[in-house]
């Protein structure tokens, strides 16, 4: 069983979900099995944002808490950055300096 340390970086929560994959079997599925799991998961996260705001659900559907909806996408998205060996905090960072530069409207 993989572990984390107690105060891991990005670069530590991509190794353990590398490490949890092939622990679980999951190593091999494809990148697009990956993209469409997450899309499920991001799905189970607005469930959980729409029943935390008020907004009508169907109340025969299982829905999750928000916190473990938004980690279950955090694993996915460290599943396909490692799949295309992209380390995330760095892809961050680059991002960033570009959007420094951008000009955003406001409201």
């Amino acid at each position: 069983m993989p572990t984390l340390t107690p105060q891991p970086t990005m670069s530590d929560f991509q190794h353990y979900v590398a490490e949890l994959e092939i622990e679980r079997n999951f190593a091999q599925q494809p990148v697009l099995a990956k993209c469409l799991l997450m899309g499920e998961e991001v799905g189970e996260l607005f469930k959980a944002i729409r029943k935390a705001e008020g907004i009508a659900t169907n109340p025969h559907s299982t829905i999750g808490d928000i916190g473990d909806e938004l980690a279950d996408v955090f694993i996915y998205l460290c599943s396909l950055a490692n799949r295309y060996d992209i380390n995330l905090e760095h892809a961050f960072r680059q991002k960033e300096e570009k959007n420094k530069q951008r000009t955003w409207l406001t409201r």
